[in-house]
């Protein structure tokens, strides 16, 4: 699939071109020429990127982006504009924009900048994937549950196993450090949610007895490390 971005500059010369361009190097292009048009637009599908100007009319590029992270933390945004003095910058960043780059920009750079966001989306959108290979079983986050090789029930999964588990399988045959985990997990490191954590650990052992080729192993002193065959 096209990756659709959202392109909203009010000067329709340089948007046409813009759009254009972009389109020449593959991506699905939405041209809107002001900032409630692209605001209706937003609300109406998805994205993959916005590039907004910031002196629009109707709605200024900075209120559209406070907007649009209000119902979006993810989407890159990146502003296009004409305005370069530090000020501007850091106002645009501070609404939640990802990068900015000024007018008149060269085509080349900012395609390679697109480029460099959607690789970055795309990894998120890999590491928060709900549903893992663990040698001959697959666990499924949203249902809680751990599957075995022919699809059947195997093991169901507590809330706080799955997340644990969850975040295990996104760091494969890493290096985990205890500290690390209690943090991503439990929300912080503490010693008796530690303790907590250890008994957790005891659990998922025995439910990857079934292939012994997954090992979550202990090392002392460190953390763990969640060794999943061809991983």
């Amino acid at each position: 699939m096209k990756a659709r971005i959202l392109l909203v500059e009010d000067d329709q010369y340089i948007g046409a071109v813009t759009k254009k361009r972009l389109e020449e190097a593959g991506y699905e292009v939405v041209h809107s020429i002001d900032g409630q048009a692209a605001w209706e637009q937003f609300q109406l599908r998805s994205f993959d990127i916005c590039l907004l100007d910031v002196v629009m009319p109707k709605k200024d590029g900075l209120t559209l982006a406070q907007q649009i992270r209000e119902i979006n933390d993810n989407v890159p945004i990146l502003f296009l504009t004409s305005k370069n003095e530090k000020e501007d910058r850091i106002a645009g960043l501070q609404t939640g924009a990802d990068d900015y780059i000024s007018k008149p920009f060269s085509m080349q750079e900012l395609i390679l900048r697109i480029e460099v966001f959607l690789k970055r989306t795309m990894k998120q959108n890999i590491d928060k994937a709900h549903i893992f290979a663990i040698g001959k079983l697959t666990f499924d986050y949203d249902d809680l549950r751990l599957y075995n090789e022919s699809g059947e029930i195997s093991i169901s999964l507590t809330q706080k196993e799955a997340e644990l588990l969850r975040y295990l399988c996104n760091n494969p045959n890493k290096t985990l450090k205890r500290e690390d985990i209690l943090s991503h997990v439990w929300g912080k490191d503490d010693y008796f949610l530690g303790r907590s954590m250890d008994v957790f650990v005891t659990k998922l052992r025995k439910h990857f007895k079934s292939d012994p080729q997954v090992k979550l192993e202990t090392l002392h002193g460190i953390g763990f490390r969640f060794n999943i065959p061809g991983k």
